[in-house]
């Protein structure tokens, strides 16, 4: 009996389709403008790939800040609890989660149950996220794909003491006319984000293992800078994006078993 989750966020929507207890298929597809038809395209193409209908599927749980918008889920479930039951799905030694996504920033605890026993969370700007290295990215005239590239190549490391996305904008211009390597800016750049993140990490404590989820998780550069910042070495999922949908579907088949 399959089920499903979806995770629609401001960049991007995810869906999971879960069929006893393993993952059937998986779909990321941009957010776009309107939430609403993101979340009806991303499960589409999941029940294409698939080669199942709507109705073929029993229960379906939407989560992440465009779950209001989602008609067709039969349950809405906050993305803190998604994202923790996705992580313990991976990894049932995982305590701590730091999720990293296009406009906000989150760190999750864990009890030995895989329950959310604390969070913390930055949703009012866009310092520490996704978000914040995609306009850096521009401002070193790089495509995001290519930032942790240009960042492994440092010497050193450049200080951005700017959190804010639009004042680290400039202070990067500033930086960039004095004639600093790009690379070493490109370092400190993803430093910044590991200081913020620890900020987050020290209102509910850290708790080995660390996963980290999110699509900022695909950057190695991202990961490591964390890791040297945490002193940790960070498990990183199959599919990081996926965590919230994958928890959402968890929660789904749960739902169904009663």
């Amino acid at each position: 009996m399959p089920v499903a989750g979806i995770d629609v966020g401001s960049l991007s929507a995810e869906v999971v389709i879960l069929e006893k207890g393993e993952i059937l298929q998986y779909v990321i597809l941009p957010t776009g403008s309107n939430s609403k038809m993101a979340a009806e395209r991303a499960m589409q193409e999941a029940l294409r790939a698939s080669k199942l209908d709507r109705s073929d599927l029993d229960y379906i749980i939407a989560t992440g800040y465009g779950r209001i918008n989602i008609d067709f889920a039969d349950k809405k479930v906050t993305e803190i609890t998604c994202h923790g039951r996705g992580a313990y799905y991976w990894n049932v030694d995982i305590r701590t989660i730091i999720d990293i996504g296009g406009q906000d920033s989150k760190v999750i605890r864990l009890n030995d149950s895989g329950r959310v026993i604390d969070f913390a969370m930055n949703d009012k700007c866009a310092a520490g996220t996704g978000r914040f290295l995609e306009v850096m990215a521009q401002t070193l005239e790089v495509e995001l794909e290519d930032l942790a590239e240009l960042s492994e190549k440092a010497k050193e490391i450049v200080p951005i003491s700017s959190m804010c996305t639009v004042f680290a904008e400039s202070e990067v211009v500033s930086l960039i006319a004095r004639g600093l390597p790009r690379e070493d800016i490109a370092r400190g750049l993803h430093r910044s984000v590991a200081d913020r993140t620890a900020g987050l990490i020290h209102r509910v404590g850290l708790m080995e293992k660390v996963m980290f989820t999110g699509g900022v998780a695909k950057n190695r550069a991202m990961v490591r800078a964390l890791n040297e910042k945490l002193k940790t070495n960070l498990i990183i999922p199959p599919e990081p994006q996926i965590a919230g949908a994958l928890g959402a579907a968890i929660l789904a088949a749960e739902e169904l078993a009663g």
